[in-house]
């Protein structure tokens, strides 16, 4: 139980590199949604191009302050962002066609609709990709 808690802790510290990846993700998640949604509701942009757009600037920027600040990597720049990019391009491409699945197959069954299913599933999405990208990120990309 005390190793329970002791790992609880240690991932609350602020220098645990999940907590800075949430960080770092706030901020480049806020500027790719601000894309995604822009896109798609002022431009409308169909969904692929908008979350491709969104997602790719959002990368750009985690993929600086990821290396910098979350994972203080000393790996070279060459070989970190071909793997951060193969990362990006499997979470992407696999967080939101299982969003766009599960909302689909949800919106399909509820009568009560806050959001346009396309919303609701880049908000999914995003969310997937999240967890998913950390794990890469942290285990393939940005490794010690």
């Amino acid at each position: 139980m005390n190793h329970i808690i002791s790992t609880f802790e240690n991932f609350l510290k602020p220098t645990n590199s999940f907590f800075k990846f949430l960080v770092v993700g706030i901020i480049n998640t806020c500027i790719g949604l601000t894309v995604i949604f822009f896109l798609l509701n002022v431009l409308h942009t169909g969904y692929w191009p908008a979350t491709f757009l969104g997602n790719a600037i959002g990368a750009a920027v985690s993929y600086i302050l990821n290396r910098k600040f979350t994972f203080q990597s000393k790996t070279s720049v060459g070989k970190s962002s071909l793997k951060f990019l193969l990362v990006i391009l499997i979470c992407y491409f696999g967080a939101y066609s299982l969003s766009d699945l599960i909302i689909d197959s949800v919106f399909q069954r509820s009568a009560l609709k806050i959001l346009t299913s396309e919303d609701a599933s880049v908000l999914l999405g995003s969310a997937l990709y999240t967890f998913a990208n950390y794990l890469g990120q942290k285990y393939f990309v940005f490794i010690r």
